[in-house]
């Protein structure tokens, strides 16, 4: 190709990128107008809808002609929503930290980097900043696809008066970090506890004698490993870069399909969009059958169960309550109706949110 078609297509982009730019600001100002409506008529705290985003971004998403990927296309327009949304004003996201944590790239994804972002020591004090009004939203690990549930999660939504208000899925790619010279001169893996049992056998076959270290966080972690030159981090990428911590293994979990499920917490379920999902607690006496006929209504209207996991209650010795997440809108009214029926049955029911199912 000749340097003057080269030219003539860099300045084809050039108008494009100005296009752009119009456009992206001239969004900008019709969502200030947005929050001007809703100052005037005393809605403070309305200014973040998680159901209106993921309308917009399946939509988007639905609509893209390519070449960009589905997922380019939802990467883009997050972060578009996140700094218009933040010229109103910056969302206060808790989540589990320190910074570089799996659990904080899932807020960036599900929120953009346009927040104010609150790393929080434990689950449990990322629960109290949302509880407390401290954050507007938190961040917390429940699944993994290989690992299972992460019960503390469980446990504290079983308490807390939180909704569950959007859910991330995430790829999991551990990797081993390091500033030893050679593997032969690891002597111990610092990482969190999920971590080291995701790459359990890669270790058992690759770093046999090393110490395995549990850890708070795979963040923490890097940063322990990058103060020893004879230790190594199971960590992600962004956690080995900022603790300038060079990748020496990538890719190391034991499992092609190693994913985490992250819910988001607010103070109030967000209005249904036609492709939710509602998060419930349902306990009954301890009986044959018991189960069975709780989950009978939602069998005789049709409605799609997704997980069903049990709890010890810490009520009674042998006694469990259920988590179940199911397909639909609590305001759906076939699911209103089930759920109507299943409350006469439970000793507990407790819907824990309805919410937009992940955009993907």
């Amino acid at each position: 190709m000749s340097e003057e078609s080269l030219q003539a297509i860099r300045q084809r982009i050039d108008a494009i990128d100005d296009q752009i730019l119009k456009l992206v600001n001239q969004r900008a100002s019709a969502a200030g107008e947005v929050a001007a409506v809703k100052q005037a008529e005393g809605r403070q705290e309305d200014f973040y809808r998680p159901a209106r985003e993921a309308e917009v971004l399946r939509r988007l998403r639905d609509a893209n002609p390519g070449p960009l990927s589905d997922q380019d296309i939802i990467s883009l327009f997050r972060e578009i929503m996140s700094a218009c949304l933040a010229l109103q004003r910056p969302l206060r996201v808790a989540f589990l930290g320190p910074e570089g944590t799996f659990t904080q790239e899932a807020a960036l994804k599900h929120f953009g980097h346009s927040i104010r972002s609150l790393p929080l020591e434990g689950i449990d004090p990322v629960f109290r900043e949302v509880e407390t009004g401290a954050a507007e939203y938190g961040v917390v690990p429940v699944e993994n696809s290989t690992e299972g549930m992460v019960t503390h999660t469980l446990d504290r939504l079983l308490s807390s008066p939180l909704q569950i208000v959007g859910e991330v899925e995430l790829p999991i790619i551990q990797h081993l970090a390091s500033r030893a010279a050679a593997m032969d001169q690891i002597r111990r893996v610092y990482s969190h506890q999920q971590g080291l049992a995701q790459c359990r056998l890669w270790l058992d076959t690759h770093l046999p004698h090393a110490e395995r270290v549990a850890v708070s966080s795979t963040a923490e972690a890097a940063r322990l490993a990058s103060e020893d030159n004879g230790a190594a981090a199971i960590a992600s990428e962004a956690a080995a870069d900022r603790y300038e911590l060079p990748v020496m293994q990538p890719s190391i979990q034991d499992g092609t399909a190693n994913n985490t499920r992250f819910l988001v917490l607010g103070r109030e379920s967000p209005e249904p969009t036609g492709e939710d999902k509602t998060s419930l607690v349902i306990a009954r006496e301890n009986r044959p059958g018991g189960l069975a006929g709780l989950l009978a209504p939602l069998a005789r209207y049709g409605l799609n169960m997704t997980r069903l996991e049990s709890r010890p209650s810490r009520e009674g010795m042998w006694e469990y309550v259920f988590f179940i997440d199911l397909v639909g809108h609590a305001e759906d009214p076939n699911l209103k109706r089930a759920l109507g029926e299943m409350q006469q049955l439970a000793s507990l029911l407790k819907v824990l949110g309805s919410y937009p199912r992940s955009v993907t």
